[in-house]
């Protein structure tokens, strides 16, 4: 565990806001759908891909799911795209064609050698700029030509309608944390560490009981320095964290970020903390690993003030979960019980793509899928649109 800094304030959580009401379920519907759910995340790994069985409340249940990882070259496209506000150019939509066609290879090997076939897919392509203060919000893969490809209806643009309204248009998982977590302990949190860090409280109303916010950076700052001074894709077992020291300085300087006192809901792009590195340059790799992995500790102990209520747990998804010093360091500095959502008999590389699946059925019925409390919409919001083959 990194020893928690001096500098740092564990403030009272505050008091609970307005989180609005959830809308109740058109009535007469007593089916589901066999729904996949992808998802191309900040980290830009590779693409997740799932199915599940759901009538859009529920989750009657869940199938395989895969990751269909990006090759350097295509994961260096991607890069070099992000901040596009437009892809109204040659280069942007062709990675808008072949962001699609690689989804529907994911889908077609999800689904080799099996009988199924899909009633929807679920589909978030890959942001490139996402700036709701700005009413933008950027997504590359083009949703038609995946329906076309798979012949199959897919419902996409999840975002538009809630940034339309004045909402922050993420995170848009909440509401699929909170139908899987009927039956456990409450108030709970769901920490989701990719690229970008967000966390979703659910209190014991479950899905009328709802906040959720970007806590800040996630393993994106802490990816690209280790891939920028070793090549690897990130820091394997936490491996160059344990080995380094806290320079409590410089994360201080990183936690002074106008971004940590706005109060939720709140949202990120993964470029707004691209001034990172410049304050972490001159450490040495092992301590530069330690500091960033120590900024994405001290924003969530830092987003812990926005909940209503202490949670009895924090359920941990994402590929930070994987990280043992990110995982130690949150259960020290945290104070509290902290686990992957496996514990929880989740699966956390599927659970992304799995919220996708069960946006899409909620689409199809009508039903919210954002909400005050976890976008600050000015109320429950459907969102979506449907591409037919």
């Amino acid at each position: 565990m990194i020893p928690f800094p001096k500098g740092l304030s564990r403030t009272p959580a505050a008091r609970p806001g307005p989180l609005g009401p959830v809308a109740d379920a058109p009535h007469g519907f007593g089916g589901t759908w066999l729904a996949v759910g992808l998802m191309s995340g900040t980290s830009m790994d590779g693409i997740d891909a799932a199915i599940i069985e759901t009538d859009g409340e529920t989750v009657v249940g869940v199938g395989p799911s895969l990751t269909l990882p990006y090759d350097d070259a295509f994961r260096d496209r991607l890069r070099a795209m992000l901040g596009r506000t437009s892809l109204d150019d040659e280069d942007g939509r062709r990675l808008h064609r072949d962001l699609a066609l690689r989804h529907a290879e994911a889908v077609r090997a999800l689904l080799k050698g099996s009988e199924v076939t899909p009633d929807l897919i679920g589909f978030h392509g890959h942001t490139l700029w996402h700036d709701p203060k700005a009413g933008v919000t950027v997504q590359a893969g083009d949703p038609a030509l995946l329906a076309r490809e798979l012949g199959v209806p897919v419902v996409a643009d999840l975002r538009q309608a809630d940034v339309a309204a004045g909402g922050e248009g993420a995170p848009l998982v909440p509401i699929y944390h909170a139908a899987l977590a009927e039956g456990l302990d409450r108030p709970l949190v769901v920490l989701n560490i990719g690229g970008v860090a967000n966390v979703t409280w659910i209190g014991k109303r479950g899905p009328k009981d709802l906040i959720a916010f970007d806590t800040g950076p996630g393993n994106g700052p802490l990816d690209d320095w280790v891939a920028r001074h070793t090549g690897e894709p990130c820091d394997r077992d936490g491996r160059l964290a344990a080995a380094g020291s806290l320079d409590e300085v410089r994360l201080l300087r990183l936690m002074d970020h106008a971004y940590f006192a706005r109060p939720a809901p709140k949202s990120l792009d993964r470029k707004d903390f691209d001034h990172v590195p410049g304050i972490v340059e001159g450490l040495s790799l092992e301590d530069g690993a330690t500091t960033l992995t120590a900024f994405i500790v001290a924003a969530v102990v830092q987003s812990a003030t926005h909940l209503p209520r202490s949670p009895v747990r924090w359920v941990v998804t994402g590929g930070g979960r994987h990280n043992p010093v990110l995982m130690d360091t949150l259960t020290g500095w945290l104070g509290a019980p902290v686990q992957p959502v496996e514990a929880v008999g989740w699966n956390g590389d599927a659970l992304e793509a799995q919220a996708f699946a069960f946006l899409a059925a909620r689409h199809r019925r009508n039903l919210p899928i954002t909400f005050p409390g976890t976008t600050g919409a000015p109320e429950p919001m459907t969102g979506g649109r449907l591409y037919r083959p």
